[in-house]
C-alpha cells in the first residue's frame, strides 16, 4: 500500500486483520466441495510462471507505482493507515502479524540477521500503528535486509504461503480462469481475510448472494462483475482504500475485454496512472 497521498487518513484494523485464518484457506476450509470442472483446461492459471510473473507487476502498480516488483524488497514506510510499518513485496504490515511472521520465518532461516532482534518489538506492536522498540532504527536495517537473498526469499515464500496460494486455489475451485483467480489475489493483498466484513472471504460471500461462479453453474464474467462490486464496496468502507481505480481502471478493464485468461498485451490505470504489458 504504497500510495502515500492516498492513504493518509488513520485506519481501524481491517486488512490482513487474523493472518493466521488464512490458514484456513490453504487447508482447504473456504473451498467449496465442487472442483473447478469449468476452468479452461487449456489455458494456464494464475501459478503458471508467466501468469504469475504478470499478476506481480499487476499488484506491483497498485502497491507500489512500478511494475519492478523486485525492487520492492528493500520498499518500507509508514502511510498513515493505521497499520504501522508497510514494507516488501507485498505489503507486509508491523500491525497486522504478517510482518511479525516474516521475520520470523527469516531468523528461523538465518538466526542472527540484521532484523532478528526486532522480534520482540513486532510481537508487542502486532495490532497498532505503534513504532516503539522498532524506531528509529528498523527502516534502515529493513533495507539492509532486503540486500540479503535469503530474506528475499523469505518474502517470496510468506507472499505464496498467505496470499498467493489460498487465492489462487480458491479462483481454481470456484472454476475462474486466470484473471478470476487474480482478482481474488488483489482482494487477499489489500483486505486480507478473517472475519471482518471486508476480509477477502466476506467479501466473497457477498459476490456469492448475487451470483455464483463457474463450479456451480453460474457464468464467469457475471460472477467477475459481481465479486468486483462487492470489492469496491469493501474499499469504500475505508477512506485509506477508498480509491478504487484498480478495480475500476484495471481489473474491469480486462473484464470488459473477456481478456479472462490474462493474455498479454495489457493495458490499464492506477491512480492515474498508465502501464503496460506486452
Amino acid at each position: 500500500m504504497s500510495h502515500p497521498d492516498r492513504e493518509t487518513a488513520p485506519a481501524p484494523l481491517s486488512r490482513r486483520t487474523v493472518v493466521g485464518l488464512i490458514g484456513a484457506v490453504a487447508s482447504g476450509a473456504l473451498v467449496s466441495a465442487p472442483r473447478a470442472a469449468a476452468t479452461s483446461a487449456a489455458a494456464p492459471g494464475l501459478d503458471d510462471p508467466a501468469k504469475k510473473e504478470i499478476a506481480m507487476k499487476l499488484v506491483s502498480s497498485a502497491e507500489n507505482s512500478s511494475l519492478d516488483w523486485k525492487a520492492q524488497y528493500k520498499y518500507i514506510e509508514d502511510i498513515g493507515d493505521g497499520r504501522g510499518y508497510t514494507a516488501g513485496i507485498i505489503g507486509f504490515c508491523s500491525g497486522t502479524g504478517d510482518m511479525l511472521d516474516l521475520v520470523q520465518l527469516y531468523t528461523d532461516r538465518k538466526p542472527g540477521n540484521v532484523l532478528a532482534h526486532y522480534l520482540p518489538a513486532l510481537r508487542s506492536v502486532d495490532g497498532t500503528d505503534s513504532h516503539d522498540g522498532l524506531d528509529p532504527n528498523f527502516p534502515r536495517d529493513w533495507r539492509r535486509a532486503a540486500q540479503d537473498t535469503a530474506f528475499q526469499q523469505a518474502q517470496n515464500d510468506e507472499r505464496d504461503r498467505v496470499y498467493f496460494n489460498p487465492a489462487a486455489k480458491q479462483g481454481k475451485a470456484d472454476g475462474l480462469r486466470a484473471l478470476g483467480q487474480f482478482t481474488y489475489y488483489d482482494a487477499i493483498v489489500m483486505h486480507g481475510d478473517g472475519d471482518d466484513p471486508t476480509s477477502f472471504r466476506n467479501i466473497r460471500k457477498r459476490a456469492l448472494r448475487s451470483a455464483k461462479p463457474p463450479a456451480q453453474g453460474g457464468d464467469e464474467t457475471t460472477y467477475l462483475n459481481a465479486f468486483l462490486d462487492a470489492r469496491v464496496w469493501a474499499m469504500k468502507q475505508e477512506e485509506a482504500h477508498s480509491d478504487t481505480s484498480r478495480v475500476d481502471t484495471e481489473q474491469r478493464v480486462f473484464l470488459r475485454k473477456g481478456n479472462l485468461d490474462l493474455h498479454p498485451p495489457l493495458d490499464w490505470k492506477v491512480y492515474g496512472d498508465s502501464y503496460h504489458i506486452g
